[in-house]
């Protein structure tokens, strides 16, 4: 049988699928390995991680890329915009910094992510888990704002990632956010481990908010350990530390459908790689990334 290739999806991976959560951190591989070993796996398309991880200056950057057939696809940012316009100021200030770099690469999305509601090392809860109608509202605003002010003066398009351990996560607050946000300014970032991990099914969103879907992180949870982990309310670091998120094609969701979904689309979409192995040893992602590429071209992308 010959496989239908996913002409419209571009696959790449990220400095997460190597351990990356951090800017600097001993227990991570330095930035020119994960370089090296993520075009050695066979991928062209890169994610910046955090900010400060890669190299800051755009030269810098974008002659390592280049040397390695690397281009990059988006930069990431963590908000807190359900506080109000009282924290304007301060994210604009790391965003624009990333938004920066990001358009120097030439990559054209940002990813946002909400702030978390416990911290995710510790489990300490920093406020409550759910927003009152007025913090839906200053998300909502505050969003939108972004994504004019990102677009009018980088051309970037922000992509929001629902992530576990935030506001923006289960199926009902996801659609809750898109019902509440422009189309034409806010777009979404379905990680595919993110959402199952909430409990979502990740084709059916596709399928019912299609036009809202602007990029793809590749991601797939192990459902025994997630039992565990909804069992016992753990925090969404230690669960990684257990190995909730699982090589493909061990886990859930099912990556070739969500794949055609996407394809469906009749849309060019990233579809990042990102297995969060935080912290892992130096050694497990090369074999892993290999692996989850050559299973990806099974799927046809």
């Amino acid at each position: 049988m010959t496989l239908s290739r996913k002409s419209r999806i571009r696959i790449g991976s990220a400095p997460d699928s190597w351990g990356v959560w951090f800017p600097d951190d001993p227990r991570q591989v330095p930035w020119r390995r994960f370089l090296d070993e993520v075009s050695e796996s066979g991928y062209d398309w890169i994610e910046l991680g955090p900010y400060g991880y890669l190299p800051t200056d755009p030269d810098m950057l974008r002659a390592e890329t280049e040397r390695r057939g690397l281009r990059v696809s988006a930069g990431t940012v963590f908000t807190g915009l359900h506080r109000g316009p009282a924290v304007w100021d301060e994210t604009w200030e790391h965003v624009s910094r990333v938004a920066e770099l990001t358009r120097a690469t030439g990559a054209g999305h940002l990813v946002v992510i909400p702030a978390f509601w416990r911290d995710d090392k510790t489990g300490e809860v920093l406020e409550d888990r759910e927003l009152t109608a007025e913090q839906w509202r200053q998300l909502a605003d505050g969003t939108e704002r972004l994504g004019r002010e990102i677009r009018d003066r980088y051309g970037l398009r922000i992509v929001v990632h629902p992530h576990a351990d935030t506001h923006v996560d289960t199926e009902e607050n996801v659609a809750r956010f898109l019902d509440a946000t422009d189309p034409d300014l806010v777009s979404l970032c379905l990680d595919t481990g993110h959402y199952a991990y909430c409990g979502g099914d990740n084709v059916k969103l596709i399928e019912t908010y299609g036009a809202r879907i602007g990029y793809l992180h590749l991601k797939q949870v192990d459902p025994e350990i997630l039992a565990a982990v909804h069992a016992e309310d753990l925090p969404f670091g230690p669960a990684v530390a257990r190995g909730v998120m699982c090589e493909p094609p061990s886990g859930v969701p099912a990556l070739e459908p969500v794949l055609d979904a996407a394809q469906g689309l009749g849309v060019e979409l990233f579809a990042i790689v990102e297995q969060d192995m935080y912290p892992c040893p130096p050694d497990r992602p090369l074999p892993i990334a290999r692996r989850t590429r050559a299973y990806l071209r099974t799927c046809g992308a």
